[in-house]
């Protein structure tokens, strides 16, 4: 998964992307992309399209349990610095379903406590 992210989010290899898919079939858990590598496209070119972009800088942590692993990263979303917490189902080696979470990082002067996001 540290390979996906990478390649794919991050934009390192995004070439590579099928690689990780077991054809078109992939069951996605979040409500404004439909299944599959067709709905993922199509939302990543509406976003385009609105000039929304979906940035992964940094990846903070990898943990896996039995065939799930949830990758934590750290980037952008339009242009808001944000947490992404990406949890993946995998089977036979290729992603069979996607879970995901993100939200802004508020400005460090905003924080009630210096935790942070990302301090585990």
């Amino acid at each position: 998964m540290r390979n996906f992210v990478q390649d794919v989010l991050m934009g390192q290899h995004p070439e590579n992307l099928t690689n990780y898919f077991d054809g078109n079939s992939y069951i996605q858990h979040n409500v404004s992309i439909a299944d599959g590598l067709d709905g993922l496209g199509a939302a990543l070119a509406a976003m385009a399209e609105q000039g929304i972009k979906m940035e992964y800088f940094k990846i903070h942590k990898i943990f896996g349990c039995g065939n799930f692993v949830l990758a934590v990263s750290e980037g952008a979303f339009a242009n808001q610095p944000t947490s992404y917490y990406d949890l993946f189902r995998v089977e036979n080696g290729k992603i069979a379903e996607h879970w995901d979470v993100m939200e802004t990082i508020a400005p460090e002067s905003e924080w009630k406590h210096q935790n942070g996001k990302f301090n585990f």
